[in-house]
């Protein structure tokens, strides 16, 4: 079942104001960018907009009913003139955004309203994005253009100054904790959970998964090696983390959980226990953090962010984990 107005409004007021002032003065873009992490309700408020654009009865002049013909099969996914796009494989081809561009060169089936939603539209190939480049330049007035990403930073400039940008932010981490033991997870995991995706369902996946459990681990393992001498951790990055963590996706998923723990190190300095994620781990931590000093702490945490986005630039990630382990163990970043 599909979110309410309202249930959105309480993760997103901001993005939801916006949206609500631009139909109720007639002032709808010809196109957005929904931009923020996973599990912010971007694809569920792209949703929500379609719905309350194309219903027969709006609620208050912008809410979708719900109820009428056009919002249950926009919720069913069958409404002829709302066309969804996502990667062909790792992307979006040039020839699917063709596709879309004769579409759209028809008549709306059944009003003069079209919508087409792109999403992970930072996954286009460089074809398909100078293709919709082309189409945002001529737009049609009574077309809606919705760019879904988690990485607005790789879509092209000139096509980011064509649309307005709705910014989801992060839900905040006691509310996702709250979510997490109110469907029974223990409080001991929710806070890890929360900070590693947005996402409830993905969460409670995560909760189970022996993957992720061994992951921990590792990242735990690879942080006590690290105050030891270089040879070793290197040892468990082939022993041990190569062998896990294998594909992109995991490799910054191990990145968020070792960025955390240099977190909790820097928390247990402040006093600040109540904010620890790796609640399992925190006694062992408390005696990490007294032989570690703050500015350490904060260049090391630099260092992982700087290797994210490394990894996000497809540097190799067995050369980008290596580089990685010894700026933590010198505890200062190389230029």
């Amino acid at each position: 079942m599909a979110k309410t107005w309202g249930q959105l409004e309480e993760m997103q007021p901001t993005v939801l104001k916006m949206m609500k002032n631009s139909i109720v003065k007639n002032r709808v873009a010809h196109a957005y960018i929904l931009e923020g992490m996973r599990g912010t309700g971007k694809r569920e408020i792209s949703l929500l907009l379609a719905r309350s654009l194309f219903c027969e009865s709006p609620v208050e002049g912008y809410k979708p009913c719900e109820n009428c013909n056009n919002c249950k099969r926009i919720q069913s996914g069958n409404h002829p003139d709302i066309h969804l796009l996502e990667p062909d494989g790792l992307s979006i081809k040039k020839q699917q955004i063709k596709e879309l561009q004769e579409e759209f060169s028809k008549k709306a089936v059944e009003s003069s309203r079209k919508i087409y939603m792109i999403i992970d539209a930072d996954k286009m190939s460089a074809g398909a994005a100078n293709s919709l480049l082309k189409f945002l330049e001529e737009p049609n007035s009574q077309t809606t253009a919705l760019l879904v990403t988690e990485q607005v930073q790789q879509i092209l400039p000139t096509i980011i100054s064509r649309c307005q940008i709705l910014s989801f932010k992060p839900l905040p981490t006691s509310a996702m904790v709250k979510q997490l033991t109110e469907n029974g997870i223990d409080l001991q995991n929710a806070p890890l959970l929360a900070h590693i995706t947005n996402n409830l369902d993905e969460a409670i996946a995560l909760n189970v998964d022996d993957w992720f459990a061994q992951a921990q681990k590792i990242v735990v393992k690879l942080y006590e090696v690290l105050k030891k001498n270089p040879l070793e951790a290197m040892v468990t990055l082939q022993g041990d983390w190569f062998p896990h963590f294998k594909d992109k996706e995991q490799v910054n998923r191990g990145l968020d959980l070792l960025l955390l723990i240099f977190k909790d190190l820097l928390y247990i300095q402040l006093d600040k226990q109540d904010q620890i994620v790796f609640k399992k781990e925190s006694e062992r931590l408390r005696q990490f953090a007294l032989h570690t000093s703050g500015k350490s702490i904060t260049g090391q945490m630099t260092a992982i962010l700087d290797a994210k986005r490394k990894l996000q630039a497809n540097m190799n990630p067995q050369l980008m984990m290596e580089q990685l382990v010894l700026k933590l163990q010198e505890g200062s970043i190389l230029v």
